[in-house]
């Protein structure tokens, strides 16, 4: 056995066909159909690609589809377009103006909606306000807001007149937001008197005060008015959102953009150092989130579509806002958590808009199923048709639970695997074609060629886990990364000359993809390296766990040994016993490799407030060192502490 191989012992061999009603139905129909349309797009994606793009409306015809500019892809070169103009204007033109475009659920309930041209106008109100306020074509613009209809539309009002936008996810503390606007030299930034988080006030205005304290770049603020909570309001320099837009015009030009020109910076909060300003641009971006939201969710124009992610991360950009409005669809947007007030919120806010499909994360999903059946049951989900996951691996017990309780056994998952720098999914289930294997993300998109290579470049053998890489260009793709191209070539392309995910996969006999967990959450025991998501599934498997994750300690004869944190279901207690039976499980579905040597219960794990499990805190806690970085994201801080006091000697 190589030295480099990531050992791959999950085991899991249950297939789900799609409903033949919904493979009828869909626009990739079948396997066979998906076979010859992928080879095509892989045999010539240049010519693929511009067929696709001829979808979208152009003010002028590319020159070139593909330009590999010295490690620097651009896409349609000498092309025009307007991204806005695309998602709004584009479709009230095609007679969809009084069609539903956001149905935004407040904390509160009191639900509001706008179709597309009620959209349209309050996007050209805010975007003519950008304009008042001295924001040209190419300057940035920073977001920090929560979850209300203001976020997709300031957003959409800079793609329209060509500012470069850049969301903070609304939960970030000021110190987050100080760095990012400084990285990003923004002029401009939008924010709000607070939001509602649980029923309580986050104070956001206070924060972004706090932060500009630093950022001579920002000379104006705009301040939505969310929570009536009274706060400062600098003369000259802070402006009502509400105030600003009184007086607008409700029609504005859309700005000609040149495709390659930049349409958003998105930072990624990597565990160390400062964030990484990941660059998209416009018109690669917006195709791709066209074609891969369409043929993935399989969009029909009546359907309701709800997808939980905050706008702050990637997948708010692709998935609520542009994929889901350049088709025309109608888009559920929730300004809450998933258990207020009570754990049934998801599958109440399903019935009550009728959604058709749903997209979550593998966390949402395992914490609900933590709370029990009976809240889903109490629901009837009738509507639902198609379920999603994004954001991590997610675990085949999760999976069958989300097939069970909340598709009925009748709706198609798709698990769908990508990154904020691929801009858009990657590797997922095309819903009325493609079987599918709980905890694979199954096959490419089209266009999309991937493969596992081994730490010295060569491919890894079926089923033998190694580094997943991407190996030719697509139109979603990241540029750059902003102000610091040599980070961009350093970290995505210097390894193995193409692009490298971060992430430990492995391919099955059938050519499905298995997603492990990032490179660095491999754990090698004993000379074996081992993928922390297996270990992990394998613990969700027994009966008595809500929620696991596993980190390395170092080990006097192994080199290092797998620490493993459990959350268990409602109803179990802690005990000796069921530890041993835990370490037992884990040998029987894994192998003895993989054997847990410290289990430690907890009531909770340390998550942001998107419900991502921060194994780097975990990490610091099992190897007794407290540098655990910034905290402060942390959507329950004080499970740090409990954590440090019940840690297994």
């Amino acid at each position: 056995m190589p030295a480099n191989y990531i050992t791959s012992i999950l085991k899991e061999n249950r297939i789900f066909y799609p409903p033949k009603k919904f493979s009828e139905n869909a626009h990739i129909k079948n396997m066979q159909q998906y076979g010859e349309l992928y080879k095509k797009s892989v045999e010539n994606p240049e010519a693929f690609w511009a067929e696709m793009a001829l979808q979208l409306e152009w003010y002028k015809k590319w020159d070139t589809v593909l330009r590999n500019d010295m490690g620097f892809f651009k896409w349609f070169e000498g092309g025009y377009l307007n991204v806005c103009y695309n998602c709004l204007d584009r479709i009230v033109k095609s007679g969809k103006k009084n069609k539903t475009a956001f149905i935004w659920e407040p904390e509160s309930g009191k639900c509001k909606t706008y179709t597309y041209g009620q959209l349209l106008k309050e996007v050209c109100k805010f975007a003519n306000a950008l304009k008042k306020l001295g924001v040209k074509k190419g300057h940035v613009v920073e977001i920090y807001l929560p979850m209300i209809p203001e976020l997709p539309i300031a957003m959409l009002a800079c793609a329209r007149i060509g500012a470069i936008h850049s969301v903070v996810f609304g939960g970030f503390s000021s110190g987050a937001l100080r760095d990012r606007i400084q990285d990003s030299k923004a002029e401009l930034l939008v924010t709000s008197d607070g939001s509602f988080r649980n029923g309580k006030i986050y104070p956001l205005k206070e924060n972004a005060d706090n932060a500009i304290k630093e950022c001579p770049s920002i000379k104006n603020v705009v301040v939505v008015k969310r929570t009536g909570k009274k706060v400062d309001i600098r003369k000259n320099r802070d402006y009502w959102w509400h105030e600003l837009i009184k007086e607008e015009n409700e029609s504005c030009e859309p700005e000609s953009m040149h495709s390659e020109e930049s349409l958003f910076i998105l930072y990624t909060s990597g565990t160390t150092g400062k964030p990484k300003g990941i660059l998209h641009t416009q018109a690669g971006y917006l195709l791709f989130n066209y074609l891969t939201f369409k043929w993935i969710f399989d969009i029909k124009d009546n359907d309701i579509y709800f997808c939980t992610a905050d706008i702050g991360w990637i997948t708010g950009h692709s998935y609520i806002v542009y994929g889901p409005l350049a088709n025309g669809a109608t888009v559920v947007m929730y300004e809450g958590s998933p258990t207020f007030p009570k754990a049934d919120r998801f599958w109440r806010i399903i019935d009550k808009h009728n959604v058709n499909i749903f997209y979550t994360a593998p966390t949402a999903i395992r914490a609900l199923a933590k709370e029990g059946d009976k809240w889903p049951n109490k629901c009837s989900l009738s509507s639902l048709r198609l379920l999603g996951t994004v954001g991590e691996p997610i675990n085949p017990e999760a999976w069958l639970w989300y097939h069970k309780v909340i598709g009925k056994e009748k709706c198609p998952i798709v698990d769908t695997w990508w990154q904020t720098e691929t801009g858009g999914i990657l590797i997922s289930p095309l819903p009325g074609a493609t079987p599918l294997k709980p905890g694979s993300t199954t096959k490419p998109f089209f266009g999309i060629e991937a493969e596992i290579l081994r730490e010295d470049g060569s491919k890894a053998a079926v089923n033998e886990g190694g580094y997943l890489v991407i190996k030719k260009p697509w139109p979603g793709m990241l540029r750059t990364v902003w102000m610091n191209p040599d980070v961009y070539k350093e970290k995505y392309f210097e390894k193995f000359g193409v692009y490298l995910t971060g992430d430990s996969a492995k391919i099955d006999d059938d050519g499905y993809f298995w997603v492990m967990g990032r490179t660095d959450d491999v754990i090698k025991v004993a000379g074996h390296r081992i993928g922390s998501a297996e270990v992990e599934s394998a613990l969700v498997s027994h009966k008595a766990v809500a929620e696991a994750a596993v980190v390395p300690f170092p080990h006097e004869i192994k080199g290092s040994a797998i620490y493993a944190f459990v959350v268990l279901k409602k109803g179990n207690k802690k005990s000796w016993k069921l530890k041993e039976e835990l370490i037992a499980h884990v040998a029987e579905h894994v192998g003895p490799i993989a054997r847990p040597d410290k289990v430690q219960f907890a009531e909770d794990l340390p998550k942001t407030r998107s419900g991502k499990i921060m194994r780097r805190i975990l990490k610091a806690i099992a190897e007794g060192n407290k540098d655990y970085g910034n905290t402060a994201t942390l959507s329950n801080p004080g499970i740090v502490e409990t954590l440090l006091k019940e840690k297994i000697e």
